[in-house]
């Protein structure tokens, strides 16, 4: 049975810094993986002083796209930072339209899911937010006339590891509980592939790093609630 899955997001590491374990299981297993990301992180740092950012980050992204063995990688065209609710609306059309076109020849046992970030931002930022949004909107609307779309898993952080919100920069709301993970994933044998994914995003290195060296042995495992 064919899968094929949309991995929404609002900017071009969040899926290589998030479930580029997971994502690796699905390719590595036959799944046909599509990305999609709203913003090319523009107003990412920038320790170069790339005067063109945008574009390198979109040239990381493609990079860090091809180890994770995507079909197809879509950018919506969007400025980092400046997400909102107008924008969500014009996101989730652009998502129908463009997953509509990548499955209209897809059989009827084909079993289509997406993947995006929490609904709280995970981190609260609000680019993740309106994507992760944008991605559910989407959902629904092609659900509705799709049995063939079957779930959204939206990766999250599980409540061991944040117990209380962390106002440190945005506001981070507390991990989701056991009773909220609907699924985790252990892709901790790929930890060298996930580092090499990681890696590719050179402009974001200090968030990379970072988020390795936090991680530690856990990096690899990957938590989702689940929408149907």
């Amino acid at each position: 049975m064919k899968k094929i899955i949309f991995g929404i997001f609002a900017h071009p590491d969040d899926e290589a810094f998030g479930p580029s374990g997971t994502l690796l299981i699905e390719t590595r297993s036959g799944t046909e993986l599509h990305l999609i990301t709203l913003t090319i992180g523009d107003a990412g740092t920038n320790p170069d002083n790339h005067s063109d950012l945008g574009d390198v980050r979109l040239k990381e992204w493609q990079t860090a796209g091809q180890l994770m063995g995507a079909s197809s990688m879509h950018f919506l065209g969007y400025l980092d930072g400046q997400l909102n609710n107008e924008t969500m609306i014009e996101a989730g059309h652009k998502i129908v339209e463009l997953v509509t076109d990548v499955i209209k020849s897809a059989d009827k046992d084909t079993v289509i899911e997406f993947m995006t970030s929490d609904l709280n931002g995970i981190s609260g930022h609000i680019d993740h937010i309106v994507a992760a949004r944008a991605a559910c909107w989407a959902f629904y609307r092609l659900k509705a006339n799709d049995k063939r779309l079957t779930r959204i898993r939206l990766t999250c952080v599980q409540r061991d590891a944040l117990p209380t919100a962390n106002t440190n920069w945005l506001y981070m709301e507390p991990g989701r509980t056991e009773e909220e993970i609907g699924e985790a994933i252990d892709a901790r044998h790929l930890r060298d592939d996930i580092i090499a994914i990681m890696r590719t995003h050179h402009t974001q290195r200090g968030d990379g790093e970072s988020h390795i060296e936090r991680r530690g042995d856990s990096l690899g495992i990957n938590y989702f609630t689940i929408k149907t």
